[in-house]
């Protein structure tokens, strides 16, 4: 999901002046996400990277699509998210308390959200309900997580077509979990023919392996981001290795990476050395590196900070500049932060 700040910083302007000159609004443009009402625009990530390059812009799936074309991770707002109960949007306010809704929360653009299986799952799983999978309410995954993909990718290379409803049904797991599976199956495989295969796009490559394109969408956005994620790895070991030079690390860490919504590349550092000045360092690919706050959880769940403070402080200039200058800016940054009245951070 991407807020009007977003459109804005990716076409390289600033917010007023996008809204000014209003792009957002012209015939053709992706229209919002967010359900009918809503305070905040969000605009689906994929349908304007594919507008902004001239491609075919990509249906937005609804409650009323067939239940295999649905996505998982689609973010429901709370009007969508009622819908799904058959409930008032007011009367989400009491729902969204659940530990299950609230551990699954995310803040998009100011808005709360929550996925699209998770809503499912709850409503299935609500007293007097059971469960969509047929299995025990409340009952977990019968695969532990370490194994779901070995056991997920004979299935998938038995059969190319394969659905989230098989994988539930062959290996206990809920449909959410199945899914994600998939997606990342494939989405590897993408990456690595169009990484033998260079000539191939990635709705080609998926078509070479014989995923269907209904079932392999998200699987081909994600693997458009695998391979950014790739293409960046060289630059963010040299950080990681700058930052051990530096005393900053026990160990040359290489940078944990993460592809939130599968569309984006964010990557973290955690400096576990003694004289670290801060506790980690978090790196995405649309906007650079800032500090984090957090060695535990330096990546949070929410959208990227659209302001410094509690810790969080962006450094240098531009998205990826060289570990040297990143060093010496993150110096001063720690300057900053234990003295307020000095900016070293930029």
């Amino acid at each position: 999901m991407r807020t009007l700040a977003d459109l804005a910083a990716q076409q390289g302007v600033g917010l007023q002046s996008y809204l000014n000159a209003a792009p957002h609004k012209k015939a053709g443009h992706p229209t919002p996400v967010s359900s009918e009402g809503a305070r905040s625009l969000l605009y689906d990530g994929e349908q304007v990277d594919a507008y902004l390059t001239g491609r075919p812009v990509p249906p937005i799936r609804t409650e009323d699509d067939d239940q295999e074309h649905e996505d998982d991770d689609d973010l429901l707002d709370r009007r969508e998210a009622a819908a799904v109960l058959g409930v008032v949007p007011d009367s989400w306010r009491v729902y969204k308390h659940h530990p299950l809704l609230t551990e699954h929360m995310v803040t998009v653009g100011g808005v709360e959200r929550w996925p699209r299986g998770i809503v499912h799952r709850y409503r299935d799983t609500r007293p007097g309900r059971t469960a969509a999978t047929g299995r025990p309410t409340g009952s977990g995954d019968q695969v532990p997580r370490d194994e779901l993909l070995p056991r997920t990718a004979p299935l998938l290379d038995a059969d190319p077509t394969i659905t989230a409803t098989a994988v539930v049904e062959q290996l206990g797991v809920s449909r959410n979990t199945a899914q994600h599976a998939l997606t990342r199956l494939r989405a590897d495989r993408i990456a690595d023919l169009i990484g033998a295969r260079p000539e191939l796009s990635p709705v080609e490559a998926a078509a070479a392996l014989g995923y269907p394109p209904v079932l392999a969408r998200r699987a081909t956005a994600r693997a458009a981001t695998v391979l950014r994620a790739r293409a960046a790895a060289p630059y963010l070991d040299d950080v990681a290795a700058a930052a051990h030079r530096a005393g900053w690390t026990t160990t040359e860490t290489v940078p944990g990476v993460q592809l939130p919504g599968d569309d984006r590349v964010v990557a973290a550092l955690v400096l576990d050395g003694d004289q670290a000045p801060v506790p980690a360092l978090v790196w995405d690919e649309r906007y650079g590196w800032r500090t984090a706050a957090s060695r535990r959880h330096p990546i949070t769940r929410d959208a990227v900070p659209s302001s410094e403070g509690g810790g969080v402080r962006y450094l240098a200039e531009g998205v990826t500049p060289p570990p040297a200058a990143l060093i010496a800016a993150l110096r001063g940054c720690f300057v900053a932060l234990f003295h307020p009245g000095l900016r070293g951070c930029g």
